[in-house]
């Protein structure tokens, strides 16, 4: 069956798959970053640890989707890997820290034994909320802005000097130098990329407690901040895609691979892709309606609609940079050091396996689903806190 589809087609069915497990990981940042709730709305103790236990049970979850994402790059497009996680790993090994930091804390706030008190573990948490997505999302951001590598293939075939590599990053920063980055003013559309995914996480946590948390007291209070936070939320995303339509961008010929500038790339995109214009425009009016159903306290539906939402912008912004002859991972110090579709995945034997090994994909989501499911069967509230409280 995938023996027969061509390498370019195995390549974009390939970025299909890996973009899917990246919106799933978007809307799992919610439970990673719920945290900063537990500071904003609680009023007492009691409301702060319904909302953390509520949390609690599903923070693994996104730990174990970012691995997954970061293993479905490594496989299928290996030279992207050693790129970004050979060169740029003071931001992959902050963040994993800071992973490790806010497991640590879930797991011994609430210890008779813990000597470092609660009040600091609270803080590792808030520390994690503030500077994970920073990371994470500054590391992302360069899809949409560029880095500072170079790629020499040729040291492949250098056997005898194990000192070359095929990546090498020009930036004794390595990659927190994205945060000023001035071309065509980068630094602003990286910033506001961070600003809006850290609303949107809390909005989605703001939703989640009105769903899941049965106290009347703390659910008004997250319903009153869903339209501040919505609002916010839309003034960063919308100069988000504005800087995006409106920069020029990496393009290559797909018959000489040779990368050039193009003027209003992604603009152009959009328009050759309707699937995710179409996608897009979906947005708008799901992120009405979640606004609509969240301070009108439909809750039942709110949650979901922003789910499907931010699923859907992920996946559409994934597409936006891969499809139509764009470059994914452009290289600021040399223009054809920069990284496509083309050039930067595994073999065609291995893209044929790893599609193959996709076709499992509807188990493993079944039971993620399954295991979402018996976790949210009970809605949480002051007293059943007090018969099973952990974190």
């Amino acid at each position: 069956m995938f023996e027969n589809l061509s390498t370019l087609a195995l390549q974009q069915y390939l970025w299909f798959i890996v973009s899917f497990i990246w919106a799933i990981l978007v809307f799992l940042l919610f439970v990673q970053w719920w945290q900063v709730l537990a500071i904003l709305l609680a009023k007492d103790e009691d409301e702060k640890t319904e909302i953390l236990n509520e949390v609690g049970k599903r923070y693994e979850m996104t730990f174990t989707s970012l691995v997954v994402f970061w293993w479905s790059f490594f496989a299928v497009f290996p030279l992207f890997y050693s790129t970004s996680f050979g060169g740029a790993f003071f931001v992959w090994f902050a963040l994993l820290f800071l992973f490790i930091v806010e497991w640590v804390a879930f797991k011994y706030r609430k210890k008779v034994s813990n000597f470092l008190w609660t009040k600091t573990y609270e803080a590792f948490l808030l520390l994690n909320w503030i500077w994970a997505p920073l990371l994470l999302w500054v590391a992302v951001a360069t899809f949409f802005t560029w880095a500072n590598f170079t790629v020499a293939k040729t040291n492949l075939v250098s056997v005898w000097d194990w000192s070359l590599a095929v990546s090498t990053w020009n930036s004794a920063f390595h990659w927190f130098e994205a945060l000023w980055n001035t071309n065509q003013l980068a630094f602003l559309t990286n910033i506001s990329f961070w600003l809006a995914i850290v609303l949107l996480s809390t909005i989605l946590a703001a939703l989640r407690v009105m769903k899941n948390i049965d106290d009347k007291k703390l659910s008004e209070r997250a319903r009153k901040s869903i339209l501040p936070l919505s609002i916010a939320f839309l003034v960063f995303f919308l100069f988000f895609v504005f800087r995006l339509v409106t920069i020029d961008w990496f393009a290559y010929d797909p018959v000489t691979w040779m990368i050039f500038m193009e003027q209003f790339k992604y603009l152009h995109n959009l328009l050759a892709l309707p699937f995710v214009t179409l996608l897009l425009l979906i947005w708008v009016v799901l992120v009405l309606a979640w606004i609509w159903s969240g301070y009108f306290k439909w809750y039942k539906y709110s949650f979901w609609l922003a789910w499907t939402w931010t699923m859907w912008v992920a996946l559409a912004l994934l597409l936006l940079v891969w499809y139509n002859n764009t470059v994914f991972y452009p290289s600021l110090t040399d223009l054809q050091s920069s990284l496509t579709i083309i050039n930067a995945s595994s073999s065609r034997y291995t893209l044929v396996a790893i599609a193959y090994a996709t076709l499992l994909a509807p188990i493993v989501l079944s039971y993620v689903t399954r295991v979402w499911n018996a976790l949210s069967s009970d809605r949480i509230s002051k007293d059943s806190i007090k018969k099973w409280e952990v974190y």
